[in-house]
């Protein structure tokens, strides 16, 4: 089987954030702890639905909807960083998820235009 980038580094992503949300819990950061925490793992979710479309478009929907949690994502991840509300360093984060916005973004790009 041939390896997805997406689907490995949404994956992993979402591991790295479940770590970083106990973190946060310990230091009684509940709600935009919670918020990241949905949005993270909500990517790679709808990676996997995508992957199982029943068509291109049902795929376009998914990758859409995984690029839109991926915004999210970014905005808590801003919102941690330049709140001060834990001394967790979120920079790496920020960084990965600009990454998977980017290939989120050219998968959207590209199937758009195979389906016209």
């Amino acid at each position: 089987m041939k390896d997805n980038l997406i689907q490995s580094k949404s994956f992993e992503f979402s591991l790295s954030i479940i770590s970083s949300y106990k973190l946060l819990q310990n230091e009684r950061e509940y709600i935009v702890s919670k918020q990241l925490l949905r949005s993270a793992t909500s990517i790679g979710a709808n990676i996997e639905e995508a992957i199982g479309g029943q068509s291109k478009r049902d795929f376009l929907a998914k990758v859409s909807i995984s690029l839109k949690e991926a915004r999210e994502t970014r905005y808590w991840l801003r919102l941690l960083q330049e709140s001060e509300l834990t001394q967790i360093d979120v920079s790496n984060y920020q960084k990965e998820i600009l990454s998977i916005i980017n290939i989120l973004s050219s998968i959207v790009k590209t199937t758009k235009t195979r389906i016209k």
